[in-house]
């Protein structure tokens, strides 16, 4: 028997299973287009290992499952055959299995498919729809404790990145923690303040930063914490595209009362949420008040250990590391460069909450060389020479900024 690789059938049933989804699924690489990169190589490798057992039963059901991806029934009918196989004498060791677990141990991608997610629905919930639901309280507190930044910019045709942060906002006004005790402020980086009359009504504060090009989420979450209200103790990062669960504030912020706690992410997987179960979710939270959406409703590609969708730090320790990198343009590396200064300065833990990022189209993307866009950047490497969160950064005269 390894020491190292399961012989529980259905675990790996399961590996062999999620490798032939994301292998097949577009919705895979854009959910991670740098992990999916990564993982190829195995994937191809479990492909050529079904495809040549000799098990016509296995191979009518890969096929099924490859042709439609979204079906539960193709999924768990092959997931059944597999662990069938696995189960038999000498099967674990067959060369499917020992493919599978070789590219579950090295792709971060994974894959949920809820067994009720067929019965979810498809109708897409739209901006207007959620403009229609009530506001939610505003904060009534001069001395929050916890200030939450969250970072927008969307020039999407369909502006599904606004939906989703509306979504968000909603989610964060129905929260179990006493409203006083947070702020929520959003800051819209671009060349005008394209949406701030939608947003408005949903933050606390909305904060307005200029800048041409390239959004610049590092940036933007340091404008937040700069120019935002009083000097909150408590400061959560949070993506536009995450749907908070009502325990969210609470559940977080009482982590703090850990000794020597300085952060943490309160998740170790994301789950990137088709639009059908963003929908779902979204309805179940919002318009129905649910505490949570439930798992079983929902498909999701699962990246693994990805920092930065939703970071929770002390003021202190994230201006003793000079906060983000505003260097980084674009998508791609800010979150593990600051969450690689936070844990080599910090006490900086993690936690196994589910994280709900709902859908949109991809933003990242990959230079010829098949790395991020700001692999140039040195890790670890960001010491400011002037103070962070200048909102004018980007629209002074370039002999001004030169000399700042």
């Amino acid at each position: 028997m390894s020491l190292t690789r399961p012989s529980d059938p259905a675990v790996l049933a399961s590996a062999v299973v999620d490798s032939l989804i994301i292998a097949a699924d577009p919705q895979a690489r854009e959910a991670s287009i740098f992990y999916w990169d990564r993982g190829l190589p195995y994937l191809r490798g479990v492909i050529e290992a079904v495809r040549a057992l000799a098990e016509p039963r296995i191979s009518e059901l890969t096929e099924r499952l490859m042709s439609d991806t979204t079906n539960p029934a193709a999924c768990f009918a092959l997931h059944a055959a597999l662990t069938e196989l696995a189960a038999s004498p000498g099967g674990t060791d067959a060369e499917i299995f020992r493919r599978a677990w070789l590219t579950e141990s090295n792709c971060r991608l994974g894959v949920h498919l809820g067994p009720r997610y067929a019965a979810t629905g498809s109708r897409p919930v739209s901006l207007n729809e959620l403009r229609t639901l009530p506001c939610g309280e505003a904060s009534n507190g001069d001395d929050p404790e916890v200030l939450v930044v969250v970072p927008f910019r969307d020039r999407s045709p369909g502006q599904s990145r606004l939906r989703n942060l509306v979504a968000c906002l909603l989610g964060l006004r129905d929260q179990s923690a006493a409203r006083g005790s947070y702020e929520v402020a959003v800051v819209e980086t671009d060349t005008t303040p394209q949406w701030q009359d939608t947003i408005t009504p949903y933050a606390d504060h909305y904060l307005f930063a200029e800048k041409p090009g390239l959004f610049n989420k590092s940036w933007a979450v340091n404008v937040g914490v700069v120019n935002g209200p009083g000097e909150p103790g408590i400061i959560c990062i949070l993506d536009a595209d995450v749907l908070v669960d009502r325990d969210f504030i609470t559940r977080n912020a009482a982590r703090f009362r850990r000794p020597g706690t300085m952060g943490h992410l309160s998740y170790r997987d994301m789950w990137c949420l088709d639009e059908t179960s963003t929908s779902w979710a979204i309805s179940e939270r919002l318009r129905r008040r649910r505490a949570e959406a439930d798992a079983d409703h929902l498909r999701a590609f699962v990246l693994r250990r990805p920092p930065g969708c939703c970071v929770w730090v002390r003021r202190t320790a994230f201006h003793r590391i000079g906060g983000m990198d505003e260097r980084f343009e674009g998508w791609g590396g800010e979150d593990n460069d600051f969450a690689y200064r936070m844990d080599i300065n910090s006490a900086f833990d993690s936690y196994g909450d589910a994280l709900l990022h709902m859908n949109h189209p991809s933003s990242s993307v990959l230079r010829e060389d098949g790395e991020l866009i700001n692999a140039h950047i040195p890790a670890l490497s960001w010491r400011p020479n002037a103070p962070i969160g200048d909102m004018h950064r980007f629209t002074r005269p370039l002999e001004v900024r030169a000399s700042a």
